[in-house]
């Protein structure tokens, strides 16, 4: 954990695996960014956490600095002019934390996407971490029990099927059952202004897409939490007593976390072409899991038509890679002109289609016949798109057949739940 007095990071030493990181080395437009944060006002609404027995949802990038009081004066010079980490700020406050609690990828954010988090204890504050990517996704009964309230503030990405807002349902549900109040601490995301994509058909509602919403919603984690409530998404969500403590000076900029919210996500170009890319997770295509450029890049063994080649490989984030060594024929897109603020169906059509163009034999035995599983499916949100592009329609068909929806979405849910002003 990160203590202010030291002059380094030592949040680092759990969560990386390089040595250490100096507080010099963060840029100046890193420490903006760590000033965009809910948690910036925690002191100045100490009445919320005074008394009270404290969980907290958190994991690498819940780092903020300075702090200001509610009308967004700073409250002085000298407190927190290094980023400090949640659980060390709450610490620091003499507040009564009594556990933490950790997601997808840990609470170090450095567990490949899908593996097992299992229990753990804070080697430096002896807190329990309970994980809720493990045998429960939900904080139990008996996980509740010694708390009275639950401090959420993790880093979204604003795309559906990033994992973390279906944690916060969940926990926003375990709290509402439970009669514990919930205090989100609101971030950025480079979608918060970005409606678009399919919305999810709630017949296919699972863990990587669990309301119905468009694939890129174009709130803030925050205003997510308020659409949830407010919609009914969840059981006794009229009860749940919901706090949001609020981003100052947000203006939904494109901005991201200096430290990336999970290991195949590690800037901002990835996090870009995320909404695009990870449809592919349901194809025979890699989109670099087991590269040192994930979600940057995409390819196959068997798209020999492309001169662009990579080998996926074991690695710290991903265990188990697609096509591991083997040559992936595709695209290198760190550098490409193509990257759009919204859902990129061209990548799909152009792949899907030099698949079908396969003789059978390579078909067989490079995608045992199948292009889209039934994962595809899951993370469209519905069939609607994997038929579409079956059927042969274009980027633009596909795009049109969305915007009604989008359009209900946007004036009848979304707009309701606005905390920062929209273009």
């Amino acid at each position: 954990m990160l203590r202010k007095d030291t002059g380094v990071l030592h949040l680092c030493l759990i969560f990386f695996s390089i040595p250490f990181i100096l507080f010099g080395q963060y840029s100046s437009k890193d420490i903006s960014y760590f000033q965009k944060s809910g948690a910036v006002l925690l002191e100045s609404n100490s009445h919320l956490f005074e008394g009270k027995r404290i969980g907290i949802v958190s994991h690498a990038s819940a780092l903020s600095h300075g702090r200001l009081d509610n009308k967004l004066n700073r409250l002085d010079t000298n407190g927190f002019q290094n980023p400090i980490h949640t659980v060390d700020r709450f610490i620091d406050n003499n507040w009564n934390v009594i556990k933490v609690f950790s997601p997808e990828h840990g609470f170090r954010s450095d567990a490949p996407a899908g593996e097992v988090i299992s229990d753990d204890i804070d080697y430096k504050t002896g807190l329990p971490i309970i994980s809720l990517y493990g045998k429960n996704k939900k904080p139990s009964v008996e996980d509740l029990e010694d708390l009275d309230i639950l401090v959420f503030d993790l880093q979204d990405v604003g795309v559906r099927f990033y994992t973390y807002i279906s944690t916060l349902s969940l926990v926003m549900e375990a709290c509402a059952e439970n009669g514990k109040g919930l205090i989100v601490l609101d971030r950025p995301n480079p979608f918060s202004s970005v409606v678009s994509g399919p919305i999810l058909d709630t017949s296919y509602s699972s863990f990587v897409g669990m309301h119905p919403v468009p694939l890129l919603y174009g709130l803030t984690i925050g205003e997510y939490a308020k659409m949830v409530k407010g919609e009914g998404w969840i059981q006794n969500s009229e009860i749940l007593d919901l706090t949001v403590l609020k981003i100052p000076f947000f203006e939904r900029e494109i901005s991201v976390n200096p430290i990336p919210p999970s290991p195949n996500l590690p800037n901002l170009n990835s996090i870009l072409l995320y909404p695009s890319l990870c449809l592919f997770e349901g194809c025979p295509v890699s989109v670099g899991r087991g590269t040192d450029y994930p979600f940057e890049v995409i390819g196959a063994p068997w798209y020999k038509d492309k001169t662009f080649v990579f080998t996926p490989k074991k690695n710290s984030g991903s265990k188990y890679p697609k096509f591991e060594k083997q040559i992936c024929y595709g695209d290198d897109l760190r550098n490409s002109a193509k990257i759009s603020m919204g859902f990129n169906i061209d990548y799909i059509l152009e792949y899907f289609d030099a698949w079908s163009r396969l003789t059978p034999e390579v078909s067989q035995k490079s995608t045992n016949k199948i292009f889209f599983s039934k994962f595809f499916d899951k993370l469209a949100g519905s069939d609607v798109l994997r038929k579409q592009v079956e059927k042969g329609l274009n980027a633009s068909e596909i795009s049109q057949s969305w915007e009604k929806d989008l359009k209900d979405f946007k004036e009848n849910i979304r707009d309701k739940y606005i905390l920062y002003s929209v273009d």
